[in-house]
């Protein structure tokens, strides 16, 4: 009888490169879990769907009914939940709705596998958010956490529950801490896409000899760990196989999956630029409250307004710096990145600037 892997959020970027890893590197049948919305939007799986070994079925981390079938029915061999509130931004605007996703989710999900599926290796993802204010760099796996956010927060509430549930109930459950992980399928709200699409749209107007929108962004001084989210995936899967992927397995351990490199945001702004071909200054002369003041970056050939900041974009409490040690994952489970930051940027680039191609410039 075949693998039966449980996959939640597959139409977002975790789930559907999760998906497609599976499907491409193991046997396993996967039961690929959907929230039901009103207009669905399947681009990220698209190519999986007449798939045999891909079935949908419905799903919703806020209906312990829907989590409870899924795992009476199935009784799957791995139940992994990359499904969540996951935009840190939005989660100071639904804070209730972010906790009742991320933290109460997690808890039904666990009591169903306790009361129906014991076997169930359970996989949640976690976040670097949770490690939030920071006390040392490199973050490792002892550093404590200090959330900055409601998702932070709702987040650091799960690895308690999943801790307790592991330790209480002898369950096979982990939750990863993965920090920024980006690629061609992330969504439009983060950062990084929003430069990425925002910079192939520059790119389009100044084709089309247009006056260019200029890209507004928030602060662009803080410091993340960008990876590919390809793979990340991989080592998501080494985590629920550490049994098979470590000779000194003793209990599940939750790992770190990160690149151990720090850039600003600002440096993906500029690689974005320069992988766009747009020439940007930075703005040195800003004047406070004048027309000219939130002007960060312009075109020093036509003297168009690239990048503004907008105060609108700048958080309640911010995060200034995220690093992490991928050490002991590297170590024990023989896990490693492939895709550099530059090569991160650029494929984003490169892909947006396809899917812009059919914008009208003319509006």
């Amino acid at each position: 009888m075949k693998t039966k892997v449980v996959v939640t959020g597959v139409t977002g970027q975790d789930g559907s490169h999760l998906v497609d890893y599976l499907l491409d590197n193991t046997d396993c049948h996967i039961v690929a879990c959907f929230r039901r919305v009103s207009v669905q939007n399947y681009d990220n799986i698209q190519h999986r769907l007449d798939n045999p070994r891909f079935e949908k079925t419905y799903f919703d981390l806020t209906d312990n009914e829907s989590i409870q079938n899924i795992v009476q029915k199935y009784q799957p061999d791995y139940f992994i939940n990359v499904a969540a509130q996951s935009y840190v931004g939005a989660s100071w605007d639904i804070p209730v709705a972010t906790w009742h996703a991320n933290a109460t989710g997690v808890l039904h999900i666990l009591e169903a596998i306790r009361k129906f599926s014991p076997q169930t290796r359970f996989y949640n993802a976690g976040t670097s958010e949770e490690f939030g204010d920071v006390l040392y760099s490199p973050q490792n796996e002892e550093h404590p956490l200090r959330p900055r956010s409601p998702y932070g927060a709702a987040k650091a509430a799960a690895r308690h529950l999943v801790k307790v549930y592991r330790e209480s109930y002898n369950l096979y459950a982990v939750q990863g801490w993965l920090f920024n992980h980006e690629g061609e399928r992330r969504g439009e709200e983060f950062v990084t896409r929003k430069i990425t699409k925002g910079v192939a749209l520059l790119r389009r107007f100044i084709d089309k000899e247009k006056k260019p929108l200029a890209l507004q962004l928030g602060n662009l001084d803080s410091k993340r760990d960008w990876g590919h989210a390809q793979d990340y995936v991989e080592g998501i899967w080494k985590m629920v196989n550490q049994k098979e992927n470590n000779p000194n397995f003793d209990i599940p351990k939750d790992y770190i999956i990160s690149t151990g490199e720090t850039h600003t945001i600002r440096e993906f702004l500029e690689k974005a630029l320069t992988f766009a071909g747009i020439p940007f200054k930075l703005n040195t002369s800003k004047v406070g409250g004048s027309e000219q003041s939130n002007i960060e970056y312009f075109n020093p050939e036509t003297g168009d307004a690239l990048v503004c900041i907008n105060p609108k974009y700048f958080r309640p409490a911010e995060v200034k710096l995220l690093l992490g040690d991928p050490t002991s994952i590297e170590t024990d489970l023989n896990w490693e990145r492939k895709v550099n930051f530059d090569d991160l940027v650029k494929r984003m680039v490169d892909r947006d600037m396809e899917l812009v191609q059919t914008f009208d410039t003319s509006t």
